[in-house]
């Protein structure tokens, strides 16, 4: 059988699109969308990726008006979650170690959720 083999991008509607990507690229290092086809677009580290849809009541992403919430792969929670509040962002950590990793949550600018996974070595 013939399978996709990673996620290509993640789009998603937003009010100021412009602002929003470049606090993206600004707080998290996700590159912008490229203007042409000689910029590159954010190249992600291989690794786990995690596809589940969720039950439709579900309040893990928050809001029942979230329908999304994208959850990204770091190295170093816990250097990424002081980098984030010393921009004045608030981050909630998990303070549950896992199996499979650490976590903490927060959100954009636009209220979208956020989670940081530390996967476990």
């Amino acid at each position: 059988m013939e399978k996709v083999t990673g996620i290509g991008g993640v789009f998603f509607r937003a009010n100021n699109p412009s602002e929003l990507s470049q606090w993206y690229e600004r707080h998290l290092g996700v590159n912008q969308m490229p203007s042409s086809f000689t910029q590159l677009p954010w190249m992600q580290e291989s690794g786990p990726t995690v596809f589940a849809p969720f039950e439709s009541n579900t309040d893990y992403f928050g809001k029942p008006s979230q329908s999304w919430m994208i959850n990204f792969r770091v190295n170093n929670l816990d250097k990424m979650i002081s980098q984030l509040q010393s921009e004045g962002i608030e981050v909630t950590l998990n303070e549950d170690v896992l199996p499979i990793g650490r976590f903490a949550k927060l959100h954009d600018p636009e209220g979208n959720p956020i989670e940081l996974w530390e996967p476990a070595n």
